[in-house]
Protein backbone atom coordinates (compact mmCIF):
# COMPACT_ATOMS: atom_id res chain seq x y z
CA UNK A 1 0.00 0.00 0.00
CA UNK A 2 1.28 3.59 -0.43
CA UNK A 3 0.21 6.05 1.86
CA UNK A 4 -1.28 9.17 0.47
CA UNK A 5 -0.53 12.06 2.69
CA UNK A 6 -3.15 15.48 2.51
CA UNK A 7 -1.36 18.80 3.64
CA UNK A 8 -4.54 21.04 5.09
CA UNK A 9 -4.24 24.62 6.61
CA UNK A 10 -4.52 28.23 5.96
CA UNK A 11 -3.28 29.87 3.20
CA UNK A 12 0.16 30.84 3.36
CA UNK A 13 1.36 28.28 6.26
CA UNK A 14 3.79 26.28 4.19
CA UNK A 15 1.85 24.00 2.43
CA UNK A 16 3.22 24.56 -1.01
CA UNK A 17 7.30 24.72 -0.05
CA UNK A 18 6.32 21.57 2.31
CA UNK A 19 5.27 19.92 -0.84
CA UNK A 20 8.19 20.69 -2.88
CA UNK A 21 10.08 19.65 -0.07
CA UNK A 22 8.36 16.30 0.00
CA UNK A 23 8.38 15.25 -3.66
CA UNK A 24 11.78 16.75 -4.34
CA UNK A 25 12.25 16.88 -8.33
CA UNK A 26 9.01 15.12 -8.97
CA UNK A 27 6.76 17.34 -11.01
CA UNK A 28 3.04 17.84 -9.47
CA UNK A 29 -0.13 17.25 -11.20
CA UNK A 30 -2.38 19.62 -11.52
CA UNK A 31 -5.82 18.09 -11.78
CA UNK A 32 -7.79 21.32 -13.40
CA UNK A 33 -11.20 19.78 -14.89
CA UNK A 34 -14.54 20.14 -14.52
CA UNK A 35 -15.51 18.26 -11.32
CA UNK A 36 -12.15 17.95 -10.18
CA UNK A 37 -10.31 20.89 -8.17
CA UNK A 38 -8.07 23.37 -9.33
CA UNK A 39 -6.27 23.88 -6.43
CA UNK A 40 -4.74 20.07 -5.59
CA UNK A 41 -1.86 19.15 -6.49
CA UNK A 42 -0.22 15.76 -6.66
CA UNK A 43 3.04 14.01 -6.62
CA UNK A 44 5.20 11.34 -5.17
CA UNK A 45 7.95 11.42 -2.74
CA UNK A 46 9.99 9.32 -1.34
CA UNK A 47 11.65 8.57 2.15
CA UNK A 48 13.89 5.17 3.19
CA UNK A 49 13.04 2.74 0.25
CA UNK A 50 9.30 4.36 0.76
CA UNK A 51 7.13 5.81 -1.62
CA UNK A 52 4.06 8.10 -0.50
CA UNK A 53 1.40 10.54 -2.24
CA UNK A 54 1.29 13.91 -1.41
CA UNK A 55 -1.65 15.93 -1.82
CA UNK A 56 -1.08 19.67 -1.45
CA UNK A 57 -4.41 21.40 -1.32
CA UNK A 58 -5.47 25.23 -1.22
CA UNK A 59 -5.58 27.24 1.57
CA UNK A 60 -8.72 26.85 4.10
CA UNK A 61 -9.74 30.18 5.70
CA UNK A 62 -11.31 28.80 8.32
CA UNK A 63 -14.36 31.69 8.14
CA UNK A 64 -17.32 29.91 8.41
CA UNK A 65 -19.03 31.74 5.72
CA UNK A 66 -16.76 30.72 3.23
CA UNK A 67 -16.75 26.61 3.69
CA UNK A 68 -19.01 26.28 1.19
CA UNK A 69 -16.80 27.68 -1.64
CA UNK A 70 -15.24 25.32 -4.67
CA UNK A 71 -11.84 25.88 -2.49
CA UNK A 72 -13.18 24.37 0.24
CA UNK A 73 -15.03 21.85 -1.11
CA UNK A 74 -11.90 20.40 -3.07
CA UNK A 75 -9.98 20.39 0.38
CA UNK A 76 -12.50 18.23 2.02
CA UNK A 77 -12.00 15.74 -0.82
CA UNK A 78 -8.59 15.45 -0.15
CA UNK A 79 -9.58 14.79 3.51
CA UNK A 80 -11.78 12.03 2.27
CA UNK A 81 -8.67 10.33 -0.16
CA UNK A 82 -5.93 10.70 2.38
CA UNK A 83 -4.84 8.04 4.95
CA UNK A 84 -2.60 10.29 6.46
CA UNK A 85 -3.21 14.29 7.26
CA UNK A 86 -0.62 16.93 8.03
CA UNK A 87 -2.06 19.70 10.09
CA UNK A 88 -0.02 22.82 8.97
CA UNK A 89 0.12 26.05 11.24
CA UNK A 90 1.87 29.25 11.15
CA UNK A 91 4.12 29.63 14.42
CA UNK A 92 4.95 33.11 13.47
CA UNK A 93 0.92 34.11 13.43
CA UNK A 94 0.36 31.82 16.47
CA UNK A 95 -3.30 30.16 16.96
CA UNK A 96 -5.91 31.63 14.48
CA UNK A 97 -9.93 31.31 15.30
CA UNK A 98 -9.56 29.78 10.83
CA UNK A 99 -7.06 27.07 12.58
CA UNK A 100 -9.60 26.40 15.32
CA UNK A 101 -12.57 25.83 12.69
CA UNK A 102 -10.20 23.44 10.41
CA UNK A 103 -9.02 21.68 13.49
CA UNK A 104 -12.55 20.95 14.20
CA UNK A 105 -13.04 19.66 10.40
CA UNK A 106 -10.00 17.61 10.52
CA UNK A 107 -11.06 16.04 14.17
CA UNK A 108 -14.74 14.78 12.39
CA UNK A 109 -12.84 13.58 9.31
CA UNK A 110 -11.64 10.94 11.53
CA UNK A 111 -8.34 10.58 9.91
CA UNK A 112 -4.80 10.04 11.38
CA UNK A 113 -3.32 13.32 11.68
CA UNK A 114 -0.16 15.04 12.86
CA UNK A 115 -0.27 18.64 13.64
CA UNK A 116 2.37 20.54 11.77
CA UNK A 117 3.91 23.86 13.23
CA UNK A 118 5.98 25.76 10.53
CA UNK A 119 8.15 28.10 10.59
CA UNK A 120 9.53 27.89 14.00
CA UNK A 121 13.09 29.91 12.82
CA UNK A 122 13.56 32.41 15.40
CA UNK A 123 11.30 30.86 17.39
CA UNK A 124 11.76 28.44 20.53
CA UNK A 125 9.96 25.18 19.90
CA UNK A 126 8.52 24.95 23.42
CA UNK A 127 6.83 28.18 22.59
CA UNK A 128 5.82 27.45 19.34
CA UNK A 129 4.26 24.04 20.59
CA UNK A 130 2.65 25.88 23.91
CA UNK A 131 0.89 28.24 21.81
CA UNK A 132 -1.24 25.40 19.71
CA UNK A 133 -2.11 22.70 22.89
CA UNK A 134 -5.54 24.14 22.40
CA UNK A 135 -5.97 22.54 19.61
CA UNK A 136 -5.85 19.20 21.42
CA UNK A 137 -3.56 17.20 19.19
CA UNK A 138 -1.56 14.83 20.81
CA UNK A 139 0.64 14.04 18.00
CA UNK A 140 2.33 17.19 16.85
CA UNK A 141 5.85 18.28 15.16
CA UNK A 142 7.46 21.76 15.15
CA UNK A 143 9.82 22.23 11.44
CA UNK A 144 10.60 24.74 8.98
CA UNK A 145 9.89 23.96 5.49
CA UNK A 146 11.52 26.67 4.02
CA UNK A 147 14.97 25.87 5.66
CA UNK A 148 14.61 21.62 5.78
CA UNK A 149 14.35 21.73 9.66
CA UNK A 150 13.13 19.08 11.04
CA UNK A 151 11.47 17.15 8.00
CA UNK A 152 13.25 13.70 8.72
CA UNK A 153 12.19 12.81 12.00
CA UNK A 154 8.56 13.90 10.97
CA UNK A 155 8.53 11.41 7.80
CA UNK A 156 10.02 8.51 10.15
CA UNK A 157 7.38 9.05 12.53
CA UNK A 158 4.65 9.67 9.35
CA UNK A 159 5.03 6.07 7.61
CA UNK A 160 6.34 4.46 10.89
CA UNK A 161 2.84 2.61 10.10
CA UNK A 162 3.58 1.06 6.66
CA UNK A 163 6.59 -0.95 5.78
CA UNK A 164 8.76 -0.72 3.07
CA UNK A 165 6.86 -0.55 -0.35
CA UNK A 166 7.52 -4.12 -1.82
CA UNK A 167 7.09 -5.11 -5.19
CA UNK A 168 3.00 -4.78 -5.83
CA UNK A 169 3.23 -7.52 -8.96
CA UNK A 170 5.21 -11.07 -8.70
CA UNK A 171 8.25 -11.48 -10.63
CA UNK A 172 6.21 -14.86 -12.74
CA UNK A 173 3.12 -12.61 -12.92
CA UNK A 174 4.57 -11.27 -16.64
CA UNK A 175 4.29 -7.85 -17.28
CA UNK A 176 2.12 -5.57 -15.29
CA UNK A 177 0.29 -3.14 -17.29
CA UNK A 178 -1.72 -0.22 -15.69
CA UNK A 179 -4.76 0.91 -17.38
CA UNK A 180 -5.51 4.99 -17.28
CA UNK A 181 -7.30 7.51 -18.94
CA UNK A 182 -9.99 9.69 -18.50
CA UNK A 183 -13.47 8.86 -17.98
CA UNK A 184 -15.79 7.53 -20.57
CA UNK A 185 -12.86 7.01 -22.73
CA UNK A 186 -13.22 3.03 -22.96
CA UNK A 187 -10.73 1.72 -20.01
CA UNK A 188 -13.10 -0.57 -18.86
CA UNK A 189 -14.57 -1.90 -22.20
CA UNK A 190 -10.41 -2.36 -22.77
CA UNK A 191 -9.98 -4.34 -19.78
CA UNK A 192 -12.97 -6.47 -19.97
CA UNK A 193 -11.56 -7.21 -23.56
CA UNK A 194 -8.44 -8.85 -22.57
CA UNK A 195 -8.68 -10.07 -18.96
CA UNK A 196 -12.44 -11.58 -20.12
CA UNK A 197 -12.70 -13.02 -23.41
CA UNK A 198 -8.91 -13.92 -24.17
CA UNK A 199 -8.50 -14.96 -20.22
CA UNK A 200 -7.60 -18.46 -19.21
CA UNK A 201 -7.04 -17.54 -15.10
CA UNK A 202 -9.05 -13.91 -14.23
CA UNK A 203 -9.80 -13.14 -10.36
CA UNK A 204 -10.29 -9.52 -8.58
CA UNK A 205 -8.03 -8.98 -5.30
CA UNK A 206 -10.20 -7.22 -2.79
CA UNK A 207 -9.14 -3.52 -2.16
CA UNK A 208 -10.65 -0.59 -1.32
CA UNK A 209 -12.53 1.77 -3.59
CA UNK A 210 -10.13 3.81 -3.68
CA UNK A 211 -7.41 1.13 -3.96
CA UNK A 212 -6.33 0.06 -7.89
CA UNK A 213 -7.02 -4.18 -8.13
CA UNK A 214 -4.52 -6.55 -9.96
CA UNK A 215 -6.30 -8.90 -12.51
CA UNK A 216 -4.16 -11.72 -13.31
CA UNK A 217 -4.91 -13.30 -16.84
CA UNK A 218 -3.29 -15.14 -19.63
CA UNK A 219 -2.77 -14.43 -23.43
CA UNK A 220 -1.71 -16.68 -25.93
CA UNK A 221 0.14 -18.97 -22.97
CA UNK A 222 1.96 -15.86 -21.30
CA UNK A 223 1.59 -14.12 -17.66
CA UNK A 224 0.24 -10.46 -17.33
CA UNK A 225 -0.91 -8.63 -14.61
CA UNK A 226 -3.78 -5.55 -15.44
CA UNK A 227 -3.94 -2.83 -13.35
CA UNK A 228 -7.03 -1.65 -12.97
CA UNK A 229 -8.41 1.66 -11.74
CA UNK A 230 -11.62 1.31 -13.21
CA UNK A 231 -12.88 -1.90 -11.42
CA UNK A 232 -13.60 -5.00 -13.18
CA UNK A 233 -16.98 -5.41 -14.58
CA UNK A 234 -18.70 -8.32 -16.31
CA UNK A 235 -19.02 -8.44 -19.52
CA UNK A 236 -22.31 -7.63 -19.44
CA UNK A 237 -22.59 -4.91 -16.95
CA UNK A 238 -20.25 -2.96 -18.98
CA UNK A 239 -22.05 0.43 -20.30
CA UNK A 240 -20.59 3.54 -21.46
CA UNK A 241 -20.91 5.63 -18.58
CA UNK A 242 -19.32 8.88 -16.94
CA UNK A 243 -17.18 7.39 -13.90
CA UNK A 244 -15.54 9.46 -11.10
CA UNK A 245 -12.57 10.34 -11.98
CA UNK A 246 -9.31 9.47 -9.67
CA UNK A 247 -6.34 11.21 -9.85
CA UNK A 248 -4.93 9.02 -6.52
CA UNK A 249 -6.08 5.70 -8.38
CA UNK A 250 -3.94 7.22 -11.36
CA UNK A 251 -1.20 7.83 -9.41
CA UNK A 252 -0.88 4.62 -7.65
CA UNK A 253 -1.08 2.32 -11.24
CA UNK A 254 1.52 3.61 -12.45
CA UNK A 255 3.77 3.70 -9.29
CA UNK A 256 3.09 -0.12 -9.52
CA UNK A 257 3.22 -1.11 -13.11
CA UNK A 258 5.88 -2.44 -15.31
CA UNK A 259 3.74 -0.48 -18.44
CA UNK A 260 1.33 2.31 -18.91
CA UNK A 261 -1.48 2.27 -21.59
CA UNK A 262 -2.51 5.40 -21.79
CA UNK A 263 -6.69 5.65 -23.38
CA UNK A 264 -7.91 8.24 -24.94
CA UNK A 265 -10.77 8.67 -26.97
CA UNK A 266 -10.99 9.81 -30.74
CA UNK A 267 -13.72 11.71 -30.95
CA UNK A 268 -12.59 14.28 -28.43
CA UNK A 269 -8.66 13.46 -29.58
CA UNK A 270 -5.74 15.01 -26.43
CA UNK A 271 -7.50 16.98 -23.96
CA UNK A 272 -5.95 18.67 -21.11
CA UNK A 273 -6.70 15.93 -18.72
CA UNK A 274 -5.19 13.20 -20.66
CA UNK A 275 -2.17 15.69 -21.24
CA UNK A 276 -1.53 15.64 -17.16
CA UNK A 277 -2.00 11.89 -16.89
CA UNK A 278 0.49 11.37 -20.03
CA UNK A 279 3.39 13.82 -18.22
CA UNK A 280 2.74 11.99 -15.07
CA UNK A 281 2.96 8.68 -16.75
CA UNK A 282 6.55 10.03 -18.73
CA UNK A 283 8.00 11.79 -15.56
CA UNK A 284 7.58 8.47 -13.88
CA UNK A 285 9.67 6.99 -16.39
CA UNK A 286 7.43 3.88 -17.20
CA UNK A 287 7.28 2.00 -20.81
CA UNK A 288 4.21 3.79 -22.79
CA UNK A 289 1.81 2.79 -25.14
CA UNK A 290 -1.14 5.07 -26.20
CA UNK A 291 -4.54 3.64 -27.08
CA UNK A 292 -6.19 5.54 -29.42
CA UNK A 293 -9.99 4.32 -28.56
CA UNK A 294 -13.14 4.24 -30.28
CA UNK A 295 -11.54 4.51 -34.06
CA UNK A 296 -14.27 2.40 -35.40
CA UNK A 297 -16.73 5.54 -34.97
CA UNK A 298 -15.22 8.10 -36.96
CA UNK A 299 -15.25 8.67 -40.92
CA UNK A 300 -12.47 8.72 -42.96
CA UNK A 301 -11.95 12.70 -43.17
CA UNK A 302 -11.83 12.78 -39.71
CA UNK A 303 -9.43 9.74 -39.27
CA UNK A 304 -6.98 11.94 -41.57
CA UNK A 305 -6.95 14.95 -39.69
CA UNK A 306 -7.76 13.36 -36.03
CA UNK A 307 -4.52 11.35 -36.45
CA UNK A 308 -1.84 13.53 -37.69
CA UNK A 309 -3.15 16.06 -34.89
CA UNK A 310 -2.27 13.30 -32.37
CA UNK A 311 0.83 12.59 -34.53
CA UNK A 312 1.91 16.34 -33.93
CA UNK A 313 0.88 17.09 -30.05
CA UNK A 314 2.07 13.40 -29.31
CA UNK A 315 5.61 14.13 -30.58
CA UNK A 316 7.32 14.74 -27.65
CA UNK A 317 6.85 11.48 -26.40
CA UNK A 318 7.70 9.56 -29.78
CA UNK A 319 9.49 6.76 -28.74
CA UNK A 320 5.72 5.55 -27.54
CA UNK A 321 4.16 3.04 -29.98
CA UNK A 322 0.31 4.89 -30.46
CA UNK A 323 -2.03 2.37 -31.78
CA UNK A 324 -5.63 3.47 -33.34
CA UNK A 325 -8.18 0.47 -31.79
CA UNK A 326 -11.66 -0.56 -30.97
CA UNK A 327 -11.56 -2.07 -27.51
CA UNK A 328 -15.66 -2.69 -27.93
CA UNK A 329 -15.05 -5.75 -31.21
CA UNK A 330 -11.45 -6.06 -30.13
CA UNK A 331 -9.69 -3.94 -33.34
CA UNK A 332 -6.23 -3.70 -32.84
CA UNK A 333 -5.94 -4.78 -29.84
CA UNK A 334 -3.69 -7.78 -30.53
CA UNK A 335 -1.07 -5.34 -32.29
CA UNK A 336 -1.31 -3.05 -28.99
CA UNK A 337 0.00 -5.77 -26.96
CA UNK A 338 2.45 -6.48 -29.21
CA UNK A 339 3.76 -3.38 -28.55
CA UNK A 340 3.27 -3.98 -24.83
CA UNK A 341 5.54 -7.05 -24.69
CA UNK A 342 8.09 -4.91 -26.93
CA UNK A 343 7.85 -2.03 -24.01
CA UNK A 344 8.61 -4.22 -21.71
CA UNK A 345 11.20 -5.62 -23.21
CA UNK A 346 12.90 -2.65 -23.87
CA UNK A 347 12.17 -1.59 -20.75
CA UNK A 348 14.49 -4.24 -18.91
CA UNK A 349 17.62 -4.26 -21.43
CA UNK A 350 20.92 -5.01 -19.76
CA UNK A 351 23.73 -2.96 -21.38
CA UNK A 352 27.50 -3.56 -21.21
CA UNK A 353 29.91 -0.26 -20.07
CA UNK A 354 32.38 -1.13 -23.07
CA UNK A 355 29.10 -0.60 -25.26
CA UNK A 356 27.78 2.08 -23.49
CA UNK A 357 30.85 4.18 -23.51
CA UNK A 358 31.55 3.79 -27.42
CA UNK A 359 28.15 4.81 -28.01
CA UNK A 360 28.64 7.75 -26.06
CA UNK A 361 32.26 8.42 -27.92
CA UNK A 362 29.73 8.17 -31.48
CA UNK A 363 27.38 10.75 -29.72
CA UNK A 364 30.26 13.43 -28.79
CA UNK A 365 31.85 12.93 -32.19
CA UNK A 366 28.77 13.69 -33.77
CA UNK A 367 27.87 17.02 -31.86
CA UNK A 368 30.31 17.88 -29.00
CA UNK A 369 29.17 19.09 -26.31
CA UNK A 370 29.02 23.10 -25.89
CA UNK A 371 31.91 25.15 -24.14
CA UNK A 372 31.44 26.12 -20.65
CA UNK A 373 34.00 29.26 -19.72
CA UNK A 374 35.71 28.70 -22.75
CA UNK A 375 36.33 25.28 -21.76
CA UNK A 376 34.85 22.23 -23.18
CA UNK A 377 32.54 20.24 -21.46
CA UNK A 378 33.94 16.08 -21.29
CA UNK A 379 31.92 13.39 -21.60
CA UNK A 380 34.36 10.19 -20.66
CA UNK A 381 32.39 6.98 -20.19
CA UNK A 382 28.81 5.62 -19.52
CA UNK A 383 27.23 2.64 -17.89
CA UNK A 384 24.07 1.30 -16.74
CA UNK A 385 22.89 2.64 -14.01
CA UNK A 386 19.07 0.87 -13.57
CA UNK A 387 16.04 -0.63 -15.48
CA UNK A 388 12.61 0.38 -15.73
CA UNK A 389 13.50 2.62 -17.04
CA UNK A 390 16.88 2.50 -18.32
CA UNK A 391 19.19 4.49 -16.85
CA UNK A 392 22.33 6.01 -18.45
CA UNK A 393 24.95 6.97 -16.09
CA UNK A 394 27.35 9.27 -17.56
CA UNK A 395 30.92 10.42 -15.93
CA UNK A 396 33.00 13.48 -17.24
CA UNK A 397 33.96 16.97 -16.08
CA UNK A 398 31.69 20.22 -15.75
CA UNK A 399 28.37 17.69 -16.71
CA UNK A 400 26.82 19.75 -14.05
CA UNK A 401 27.01 22.70 -16.60
CA UNK A 402 25.42 20.42 -19.80
CA UNK A 403 22.26 21.82 -21.11
CA UNK A 404 18.90 20.50 -21.28
CA UNK A 405 18.94 20.47 -24.73
CA UNK A 406 22.15 18.13 -25.28
CA UNK A 407 20.71 16.03 -22.88
CA UNK A 408 17.58 15.74 -24.91
CA UNK A 409 20.15 15.10 -27.83
CA UNK A 410 21.92 12.08 -25.91
CA UNK A 411 18.77 10.61 -24.73
CA UNK A 412 17.52 10.03 -28.12
CA UNK A 413 20.36 9.23 -29.71
CA UNK A 414 20.35 6.36 -26.75
CA UNK A 415 17.00 5.39 -27.92
CA UNK A 416 18.08 5.26 -31.50
CA UNK A 417 21.21 3.44 -30.86
CA UNK A 418 20.01 0.72 -28.32
CA UNK A 419 16.60 0.32 -30.62
CA UNK A 420 14.45 0.47 -27.69
CA UNK A 421 10.70 0.86 -28.32
CA UNK A 422 8.49 2.27 -25.69
CA UNK A 423 10.31 3.22 -22.90
CA UNK A 424 12.19 6.70 -22.08
CA UNK A 425 16.12 6.66 -21.38
CA UNK A 426 17.21 8.96 -18.27
CA UNK A 427 20.62 10.32 -18.11
CA UNK A 428 22.51 10.40 -15.02
CA UNK A 429 25.51 13.07 -15.16
CA UNK A 430 28.57 12.91 -12.57
CA UNK A 431 31.70 14.76 -12.58
CA UNK A 432 34.59 13.51 -11.41
CA UNK A 433 36.79 15.82 -9.47
CA UNK A 434 40.82 16.65 -10.57
CA UNK A 435 42.62 14.31 -8.32
CA UNK A 436 45.55 16.38 -9.04
CA UNK A 437 44.20 19.99 -8.40
CA UNK A 438 45.00 20.34 -4.10
CA UNK A 439 49.01 19.25 -5.26
CA UNK A 440 48.56 21.67 -8.13
CA UNK A 441 47.39 24.61 -5.51
CA UNK A 442 50.37 23.83 -2.93
CA UNK A 443 52.95 23.54 -5.56
CA UNK A 444 52.06 26.57 -7.38
CA UNK A 445 53.65 29.03 -5.35
CA UNK A 446 56.80 27.03 -4.66
CA UNK A 447 56.85 27.13 -8.58
CA UNK A 448 56.76 30.80 -8.92
CA UNK A 449 59.41 31.07 -6.41
CA UNK A 450 61.51 28.73 -8.36
CA UNK A 451 60.95 30.70 -11.75
CA UNK A 452 61.84 33.99 -9.50
CA UNK A 453 64.99 32.18 -8.88
CA UNK A 454 65.90 31.20 -11.94
CA UNK A 455 65.56 34.64 -12.93
CA UNK A 456 67.78 35.94 -10.57
CA UNK A 457 70.37 33.87 -11.70
CA UNK A 458 69.99 34.33 -14.99
CA UNK A 459 70.01 38.36 -14.30
CA UNK A 460 73.31 37.94 -12.29
CA UNK A 461 74.72 35.45 -14.90
CA UNK A 462 74.25 37.81 -17.08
Amino acid sequence: MIPVIALIGRPNVGKSTLFNVLTKSRDAIVANEPGLTRDRQYGVGHWKERKFIVVDTGGLSGEKQDLDDLMAKQTLLALEEADEVLFMVDAQDGLTSGDRVIADLVRKSGKSCLLIINKVDGISPEQAQADFFALGFSQYRAISSAHRKGINPMLDELLEAYPENQSEIAENNGPSIAVIGRPNVGKSTLINRLAGEERVVAFDQPGTTRDTIAVPFERHGKPYTLIDTAGVRKRGKVHEKIEKFSVIKALEAIEKAHVVVLVIDARDGLTDQDLTLLGYAVNSGRALVIAINKWDGLEIEQRDYNRKTLQRRLSFVNFAAQHYISALHGTGVGEMMASVDQAYASAFKEFNTRFLTDLLEEAVFKHNPPMHNRRRIKLRYAHQGGKNPPIIVIHGNKTEHLPDAYKRYLMSFFIEKLKLKGTPVRIELKSGDNPYASKAKRSKPARQGDNKAKNSVKRKHF
